[in-house]
Parts: C-alpha cells; sequence; structure tokens
C-alpha cells in the first residue's frame, strides 16, 4: 500500500466520518490527499489529520474529479444523488447507506466473507447495515462449516447507532433519573435510559421493522443464500457503543460445539471469548472501538434440529460502519 491514494469523505463532520478519520491514521492508509466534504452548514470547519488541519468544503460534484476513493456517509438520498456522478468521474465508491445495498449491480461486500463481489464493480460498492455486519462475522465462520439453513436473531443496539443525539439523550435520561426529573425524548419514540425499546427505524405492514427487512435481505446478499429463512428482532438499549446479537441459526449439517469455537476462533475479524465458567463472553464496554467482533456463549440450541444458540458483539460505528468500508478499499489495492 505504498503509492498514495486521492481520498475523498462526505459526511466528514459527522460520527462515522469522523471514525474514518481517524481509522485511515491509525491503520496508516496510503492517503495522497484527504478532501473532507459536507453539507454548507459544515463549510469552513477544520479537522485534524495526521498533524494538519483540513478544512471542510461543500460536497459537489467537481470535488469529485480525481479521486481514487470516496467514502459516502450522508444518508440515503445523498447517495443516491452522488454516488453515480463520483464513479462518472473516475472514483471508487463505497457507500455506507442504504441507498444500493439490494442493487443487483451493486456488490454488498464484508471483505472477510465476500471479497469475490468485488470483482464486478462498476464504480459503486455498498456497506452492509451496522446489525448485518456485526452478525454475519459470528455467522459466517459457522456457515463455512456446517451449512447454514435458517437464522433467528434479536439485536441490542447502542443508541450511537442513531448518531450523536442519541449519546445525548441517554445522558440527558440518566442524569434526569438521578435528579429525580423527567425528560421527554425525542431521537427515541420513549425514554431510552433504564429501558429497552424493540423499535429500530420504521414499522412496516407486515410488522416487521425496516432494520429487521435489512438483516434478512442483507444476509441473503452476502452469503449468496437467496433464499434463507431469517427472523429478527431489533431492540435499542440503554448502551452507548457497540451492538450485541443473540443469534439461533440452525444448519444443514450436524453440528459440534468444540469445531463451531474452532471455526469461529479461525476466522479473520472475529474473536473467540467463551468460557462461561470463568464469566467470560464478549460485552460492548469490551468491543467499542475494537477492530475484531466477539463471540461467545456457544451451545446447542435445543429447539432446532442441527442448531446453534451464540452471542455476538461488535462497534457498530467501526465494523459496522467505517472499519469494514475501509477494509474494503485496503482489500482493493
Amino acid at each position: 500500500m505504498s503509492v498514495g491514494k486521492r481520498v475523498g469523505i462526505v459526511g466528514a463532520t459527522g460520527a462515522v466520518g469522523r471514525e474514518l478519520m481517524e481509522l485511515l491514521e491509525s491503520r496508516n492508509f496510503p492517503v495522497e490527499e484527504l478532501r473532507l466534504l459536507a453539507s454548507p452548514r459544515s463549510v469552513g470547519k477544520k479537522l485534524p489529520f495526521r498533524g494538519e488541519s483540513i478544512e471542510v468544503r461543500e460536497a459537489r460534484a467537481e470535488e469529485f474529479e480525481g479521486l481514487d476513493f470516496l467514502f459516502l456517509s450522508a444518508g440515503g438520498d445523498r447517495s443516491k444523488e452522488m454516488a453515480p456522478l463520483a464513479a462518472k468521474a473516475g472514483a471508487v465508491v463505497i457507500d455506507n447507506s442504504s441507498a444500493f445495498r439490494m442493487d443487483e449491480n451493486v456488490p454488498l461486500v464484508l471483505p472477510e466473507v465476500n471479497p469475490e463481489a468485488l470483482a464486478g464493480h462498476q464504480g459503486i460498492i455498498a456497506n452492509p447495515n451496522c446489525s448485518t455486519a456485526i452478525t454475519l462475522m459470528g455467522v459466517a465462520p459457522l456457515h463455512q462449516r456446517f451449512g447454514l439453513k435458517r437464522m433467528m436473531c434479536s439485536t441490542y443496539q447502542a443508541v450511537s447507532g442513531a448518531g450523536a443525539t442519541g449519546i445525548t439523550e441517554l445522558e440527558a435520561g440518566v442524569r434526569a433519573w438521578s435528579e429525580g426529573k423527567e425528560v421527554e425524548p425525542s431521537t427515541f419514540p420513549h425514554p431510552i435510559a433504564f429501558n429497552l425499546i424493540p423499535h429500530v427505524d420504521k414499522f412496516l405492514d407486515s410488522g416487521y421493522t425496516k432494520e429487521e427487512v435489512k438483516m434478512r435481505n442483507e444476509s441473503r446478499k452476502i452469503l449468496s443464500l437467496p433464499g434463507l429463512p431469517v427472523s429478527c428482532t431489533c431492540v435499542r438499549v440503554p448502551v452507548f457503543r457497540a451492538h450485541a446479537i443473540s443469534v439461533f441459526a440452525e444448519f444443514e449439517q450436524e453440528v459440534d460445539v468444540a469445531a463451531a469455537r474452532a471455526a469461529i476462533a479461525a476466522f479473520e475479524g472475529a474473536e473467540l471469548i467463551d468460557s462461561p465458567e470463568n464469566c467470560e463472553y464478549p460485552m460492548p464496554l469490551n468491543y467499542s472501538s475494537k477492530v475484531a467482533c466477539g463471540v461467545g456463549r456457544i451451545r446447542k440450541d435445543e429447539a432446532l434440529e442441527n442448531g446453534l444458540a451464540f452471542w455476538i458483539v461488535g462497534d457498530q460505528l467501526w465494523k459496522g460502519a467505517a472499519l469494514n468500508a475501509l477494509q474494503i478499499a485496503e482489500h482493493m489495492i
């Protein structure tokens, strides 16, 4: 990775954009030029990068000229507008929104799971949803070993998945509770402090939310299992950072816990933490700002034939967003 690349970030002042800048620096990505792009209200702000101060410019088509990579983290509408323009200008676009994930002409990529999908890209590559990415880091090695037949899961999603306002709302709720006061929620439909909200994204006519449907559709595409049965319940929890997922999976072949643990331990990007007798299992506090996703609580499922139950934790701002996007670019160069 010695040849310098010209890199742009749209949404540079947002949570994912800032994490991406930190990762570009800490992982020594070969950046020759970094263009920080955002909406007009952020123009003129200066952000630090490798000892310098870079001024934020407005995200416009002319800023895409000459870029090798453009990371888009500004929402689906902006991605639909800007991604084709940047790709036409010659940049490889890595999009963090849901705009292109289910487009049959756009690869949806977890580099540890389906890097071969990158070979057919046409200038735009989609990053999976945060919960899907973290879940599949535990599911994929077991699928490779036993052959996935169906999957049921519940997510425990940190408030930072809703952006900076999610963090401030949890902080305000805890502070209000300690003072015997009430706080009116705005980011979430109900108070989040000391609460669980089984509602992430909008509800559909099916009774599932868009977030839950993403888990099904994206898992099918990444694993190349178009008919995979998936059922999911997504829950917002009063945790600042790192999502957790409880998974119940049924496999084609007879399962073995020792073989499952070995498959997880050998899988790049996953970390086996599975010693319940010593109270050792992955937790959000241990997986904030961490590259690997932790997998533990592996046991035979007693309700499914050839089933395993297990638990996965990962940083949704890293593996669920900025880190995976950067790993795609690293893989390509």
